[in-house]
């Protein structure tokens, strides 16, 4: 028995014909109106106008609007994401808001310039004791844009330590850290303590003379810490001196564990608070219903 065709996607199916559109047959138009086949007229094949033109190209148009909204369509269908999205994005701000809200958001931008920079960067470097050096020089001074690029995921990491800095302070001034707020606060703990793993962790990777030693003096500062300090510094170094393995474990580490967890933190961060709200300025006074102002006097 041979099973009946399914059905093409709503977004696949043709667009209905507007009326009149149609072929016309036994002279007669789709809408029920007789053409005029004399010659010079329309139904006579005159040679488009310039306002048949403008036409096509307004039909063009509309039909290529139509595309995205089919395709947003079609994924909402099978996703259900547009509830989601419309709370996430279209959400209450408090009244006094200021540009010191912007640096959550900066923070996010600059990590995410990070990881592109460094998805380029992993192309090129090798992470290997003998050819560490070499590779960074390579990137530098042959590959297009290797210096460009650099440069932008070098200082890009200073720029994003300074900017998380100032987000928490934000955070802690205007009071965002209370009820109900304090597991997003400790969530952006984490991330603060991430950032900074990622920074010590990418400053050894060009394996330069600043780089190693800094990196030596890092690691023993933390083995210096009680019951967990001397194990957290083995882990870093791969054993109990510096080897040809420290240099790829911080490569991991830097590469693929950290950009991993900070990412999940902050889709978890951004989902509190956009669950959450955000808070008004500590200045801001919130202001009594004339009702419940009437019930006091």
């Amino acid at each position: 028995m041979r099973l009946p065709t399914p059905p093409l996607p709503k977004a696949l199916r043709r667009t209905p014909p507007r009326p009149g559109s149609r072929p016309s047959r036994n002279g007669a138009r789709a809408n029920g109106a007789v053409q005029d086949l004399r010659p010079g007229s329309r139904d006579g094949r005159r040679p488009p106008s310039k306002g048949g033109s403008q036409i096509d190209r307004q039909r063009l148009k509309e039909q290529a609007t139509e595309v995205p909204i089919s395709l947003a369509g079609w994924l909402d269908e099978r996703s259900g994401a547009s509830p989601f999205m419309r709370g996430f994005m279209y959400r209450k701000v408090p009244r006094g808001t200021n540009w010191f809200y912007t640096l959550g958001s900066a923070t996010m931008f600059a990590f995410l310039s990070q990881a592109v920079t460094g998805v380029f960067l992993a192309m090129y470097y090798n992470p290997a004791p003998a050819d560490a050096y070499e590779s960074i020089s390579n990137i530098t001074n042959e590959v297009f844009l290797g210096e460009f690029v650099r440069g932008l995921h070098r200082w890009g990491a200073t720029v994003m330590v300074i900017l998380i800095f100032l987000h928490m302070a934000r955070t802690f001034f205007f009071g965002a850290y209370k009820y109900p707020r304090e597991l997003n606060w400790v969530i952006g703990v984490v991330l603060l303590v991430l950032t900074l793993a990622m920074a010590l962790t990418g400053y050894l990777l060009p394996f330069d003379q600043r780089g190693f030693w800094a990196t030596v003096v890092a690691v023993n500062i933390n083995a210096s810490g009680p019951i967990l300090g001397p194990y957290l510094a083995d882990f870093l170094r791969g054993g109990a001196e510096f080897n040809a393995i420290t240099l790829s474990r911080f490569y991991s580490i830097h590469m693929l564990l950290i950009p991993g967890l900070i990412a999940v933190l902050i889709g978890a961060h951004l989902y509190l608070v956009a669950k959450l709200g955000t808070t008004a300025p500590p200045w801001l006074k919130a202001e009594k219903a004339k009702e419940l102002s009437r019930e006091e006097i």
